[in-house]
């Protein structure tokens, strides 16, 4: 029996307008990034050898796609942008699971090549926790 894997076209990176989560339109590539920082725990006692133990973690998501006009999720990314407000977003996995949690827009370039379409990228840091629904 093969194995189901998922394919990255199948996830969905969405915003929460007022009343709903939307899909970001034109959205091509994006990157959830999950980091722990480690808290040096070594003493003359550890024999050589370096201890560690878990400390903060951090996630944020990094994004990238085309521009769509009149596309309501890029709308809400530039809103974000320009008023500094907080976004709700979620990576949508066409299994139904879903990360879920609060960000902050630090990064969202335009990129206008006289040869090829208009492009983003955002970056978007993660202000509490990521939820795994």
């Amino acid at each position: 029996m093969a194995e189901k894997n998922i394919r990255g076209v199948d996830v969905a990176l969405q915003f929460k307008s007022e009343t709903e989560y939307i899909k970001l339109g034109g959205q091509r590539g994006a990157t959830l990034n999950r980091d722990k920082e480690t808290l040096d725990a070594t003493t003359k006692d550890s024999s050589g050898w370096r201890e560690n133990l878990p400390g903060l973690k951090e996630w944020s998501v990094e994004c990238d796609g085309l521009i769509v006009v009149d596309d309501n999720a890029y709308t809400i990314l530039e809103d974000a942008f320009n008023e500094d407000t907080p976004l709700s977003v979620q990576v949508a996995m066409p299994s139904g699971q879903i990360y879920e949690g609060e960000v902050i827009l630090t990064s969202f370039p335009i990129e206008l090549p006289y040869d090829d379409l208009v492009t983003y990228s955002a970056t978007l840091t993660g202000s509490g926790a990521l939820q795994k629904k």
